[in-house]
């Protein structure tokens, strides 16, 4: 009698850890399709992302008044930006600090867009304040000034910072 109740309670036994074992199977798939289904999601989340931002944007600033400014070094000068402030018609409009990450993608060659804004058509007074050192390690503090003409249509102003000089290079 006792090894017949045994043989009972080991096979009931061995049917539990089997539908155990079954059950977990299932949960693995059901996970493995929630992860899909997530990961599914977070693209199309991403997506519709984009383009909220690109509609921002053309809401915010319209081509026929808009202006973009960006910031470069000019060739391969060795010059440390620590701060470049951008005035538009006497009013300050953008002010950035450097670090070092962006220092050196500026050095490689890089092209930092500053400042999206909208102006009117016509003549403006564009101010560019550089703040840094040169390579020999000598404070640099250099302002410019320069006249920019906006026509009908978006404005591209790249401004162009060297050790000797700055330049603008306007589209």
């Amino acid at each position: 009698m006792f090894s017949w109740s045994r043989g009972l309670i080991l096979g009931i036994s061995l049917l539990a850890v089997s539908a155990a074992a079954h059950g977990q199977d299932v949960a693995r798939e059901q996970i493995k399709g929630l992860d899909e289904q997530v990961q599914e999601i977070k693209g199309d989340v991403l997506g519709i992302a984009a383009e909220l931002n690109q509609l921002e944007e053309k809401l915010l600033y319209p081509s026929n008044t808009q202006v973009a400014v960006f910031v470069s070094l000019a060739g391969a000068e060795a010059l440390r930006l620590d701060s470049v402030e951008i005035r538009i018609d006497g009013s300050p409009v953008a002010h950035h600090l450097y670090t070092y990450k962006e220092l050196e993608a500026l050095q490689k060659g890089g092209v930092q867009r500053i400042y999206t804004g909208n102006i009117r058509s016509g003549a403006h007074d564009l101010t560019v304040l550089v703040l840094g050192q040169t390579a020999g390690g000598a404070d640099f503090n250099k302002s410019k000034q320069f006249t920019v003409k906006k026509d009908v249509g978006p404005k591209i102003v790249e401004v162009a910072m060297g050790a000797a000089d700055i330049t603008i290079n306007d589209r």
